[in-house]
C-alpha cells in the first residue's frame, strides 16, 4: 500500500502542486517592498551610520586626544595621533577610521568622554575604491559640520545624553 501511495504522490507530482498553490497564495497578495531611493523606511534614532566629528559652539573641535576610541575599537579602524599645543591641552594631529573594518559597533561613540566622535544616521555613502572609505580628520569633521542639527536632535531624544 505505501508503495502505490509514494508512486501516485510521485506520479501526480504533489510537492510541486503544493508549491504552486503557495507561491499562488503570495503572488495575490500585498506587496510590501520599498523602493529604496523614493520611498524610505523609519529609521530608529540610535541607527550607527557614517562616522562624524563634532566641533564646540565657538569653532573648536571637541576631541581632546584621549585614544579611548582608538583603544575601544575591536576592529583596530581608529587611528589617532596627538601633540602638545602651547596652552597645554592636547589636541589631534591625525583622526583616521577605515569604514572598510569598522563594525558599527558604537563602542567609540560610547567611550568618549566629550561627545566628540559619533555615529550618524547618514547610511547613503559608498567608495568605488578602498581609499575611499577611508575618513581622515577633516572629511570627519565636514560630516559633522553638515549634519550637526540631526546630530544634535538625536542626543537631545536620546535618555543616554540627559
Amino acid at each position: 500500500m505505501k508503495i502505490i501511495v509514494k508512486f501516485l504522490k510521485t506520479f501526480l507530482l504533489l510537492e510541486l502542486v503544493k508549491g504552486m498553490a503557495l507561491t499562488g497564495r503570495h503572488f495575490f497578495a500585498r506587496k510590501i517592498t520599498v523602493q529604496f531611493p523614493e520611498e524610505k523606511t523609519p529609521q530608529g534614532f540610535r541607527f550607527r551610520g557614517l562616522h562624524a566629528l563634532r566641533r564646540y559652539d565657538n569653532g573648536e573641535e571637541r576631541c581632546i586626544g584621549c585614544k579611548l576610541c582608538e583603544a575601544v575599537c575591536p576592529a583596530l579602524a581608529i587611528n589617532i595621533e596627538t601633540e602638545e599645543r602651547a596652552d597645554g591641552t592636547r589636541r589631534t594631529t591625525r583622526y583616521d577610521i577605515d569604514l572598510v573594518k569598522c563594525i558599527f559597533c558604537g563602542l567609540c561613540e560610547e567611550s568618549c568622554p566629550v561627545d566628540a566622535i559619533v555615529e550618524t544616521r547618514i547610511l547613503e555613502y559608498h567608495g568605488e575604491k578602498r581609499s575611499d572609505l577611508y575618513y581622515t580628520k577633516s572629511m570627519l569633521l565636514a560630516v559633522g559640520e553638515k549634519h550637526e542639527k540631526q546630530i544634535s536632535k538625536d542626543r537631545a531624544s536620546d535618555s543616554r545624553y540627559r
